[in-house]
């Protein structure tokens, strides 16, 4: 049985970021660009701690990991020896009489919609085939000789700097090469939001392991990942793994496995774990006519390194923790929409209201922020009453508000009251750094 979606239509989650400045359309004054996007000034902040607590995780916190940022635009050949030009397709169909075009694995679904609607049955043309990437010319000239193309995935930029790493650092097998940065595909539909888009971000990272170890690899990283996803707050009633059928394969993957949501449009997936055997490295090492390989430096042994693969979509980890943490309830007959975003995530980790704006409450509240501000990302706020200034800060997530009030002026303590259990208290504020790493839990 599928479990409870935390929001019945993506509908609400669309209104709550477009109005508290999480996500914007892209170029909104001029009637919008579908599939495309712009993070507002909470939304920078959500996606910063999200890329961050993947860095801590996968690069920061490890011995065996280091980082990389490869240009977005790289040799065609690249893409040539990656299988990208000739084989990077989607089948296309065309409606004969709407015109409307969709992947083909996707009109099952426009066909449902359209009954559910009432409207008149499509009618399908051949399928034919649709390139995904993104082709642009370098250089003063738009011609064959200077085509390129925008990265469709952030992967190769990792193998092809597979030597620069090996000579540059003193890493040994096993180890990964870990990498953020945006990619481009030039969907044929793109639809629920930021779960598809044109131009999107990446955190990937390649996982180098001896041959024979790949398995025992693939199962940590299938399990680590679901696991980030918990630590940091998702339900794991809305989380699994989806493995892959031998017919779903890639020619190259001995495995691939789904980290998949339950969203309110049922479950999908939000990070892949492949299996990749050596395929890409011996690819490119046959195309650049260069040598890329692992020896090893005690029994001289060469080796070209299996790779294991998890790759996570920035946008759709955003969406998915959004989506999660919305919750809507009941307090004192009235209701209280709150995002209970793990506090690592947390655009802001608290807010500083005064209660009234004189008495010398703005100044001491704005002295209070400017200390804060030192260590945690905060919000001062001194427009309307109390109650809908803890509203605001429970619907975009803020862990901790900090009020200043009459007893403050006296005996410098404030109230603090925490977002998800609302409970109050009287804190000093030379104590308020030890209370609020107790609420954020770091």
């Amino acid at each position: 049985m599928d479990p409870i979606a935390s929001v019945s239509s993506m509908e609400t989650i669309v209104s709550l970021a477009r109005r508290r400045g999480f996500v914007f359309p892209s170029s909104e004054i001029y009637g919008g660009l579908g599939s495309c996007y712009d993070y507002g000034p909470l939304g920078v902040e959500l996606k910063r701690n999200v890329k961050d607590a993947w860095w801590r995780s996968m690069v920061q916190l490890r011995e065996d990991i280091v980082g990389l940022d490869a240009s977005i635009i790289m040799h065609p050949r690249v893409w040539e020896a990656s299988g990208h030009v000739n084989c990077f397709h989607d089948e296309l169909v065309e409606c004969t009489f709407c015109k409307q075009r969709a992947r083909i694995d996707h009109v099952d679904q426009i066909e449902e919609n359209c009954k559910a609607q009432k409207k008149s049955k499509c009618v399908w043309g051949e399928p034919r085939q649709f390139n995904l990437m993104f082709k642009t010319h370098l250089g003063p000239m738009e011609d064959s000789a200077n085509a390129v193309y925008l990265r469709p995935e952030t992967a190769q930029g990792i193998f092809v700097n597979f030597n620069n790493v090996l000579d540059s650092t003193r890493v040994k097998l096993p180890f990964g090469i870990a990498q953020q940065g945006k990619s481009f595909r030039n969907e044929i539909t793109t639809r629920r939001f930021t779960f598809r888009m044109a131009e999107f971000e990446q955190m990937e990272m390649e996982y180098f392991v001896k041959p024979g170890e790949d398995e025992k690899w693939f199962t940590y990283w299938r399990n680590a990942r679901l696991e980030w996803f918990k630590d940091l707050g998702v339900s794991k009633e809305r989380l699994r793994h989806r493995d892959h059928a031998a017919d779903e394969l890639a020619h190259y993957s001995k495995a691939c496995t789904d980290v998949e949501y339950f969203f309110p449009f049922g479950w999908s997936e939000i990070e892949g774990i492949a299996s990749r055997s050596d395929y890409d490295l011996k690819q490119h090492a046959e195309h650049s006519k260069k040598e890329l390989i692992y020896r090893d430096q005690v029994s001289n042994e060469k080796v070209v390194p299996y790779v294991i693969e998890p790759a996570l979509g920035t946008d759709r980890a955003i969406l998915t923790f959004l989506v999660d943490a919305y919750c809507e309830e009941e307090l004192d007959g009235n209701s209280r929409v709150v995002l209970k975003l793990h506090p690592r995530l947390a655009p802001y980790k608290a807010a500083i209201f005064p209660l009234l704006r004189k008495e010398g409450h703005p100044e001491k509240a704005q002295e209070i922020t400017k200390i804060i501000k030192e260590r945690y990302n905060c919000f001062y706020d001194e427009s309307g009453n109390i109650g809908r200034r803890y509203r605001r800060q429970d619907e975009i997530g803020t862990p901790c508000c900090i009020t200043i009030d009459h007893q403050t002026m006296e005996d410098d303590t404030v109230t603090t009251r925490n977002r998800d259990t609302l409970e109050q208290k009287r804190v000093k504020v030379s104590e308020l750094f030890s209370e609020l790493g107790e609420v954020l839990g770091f």
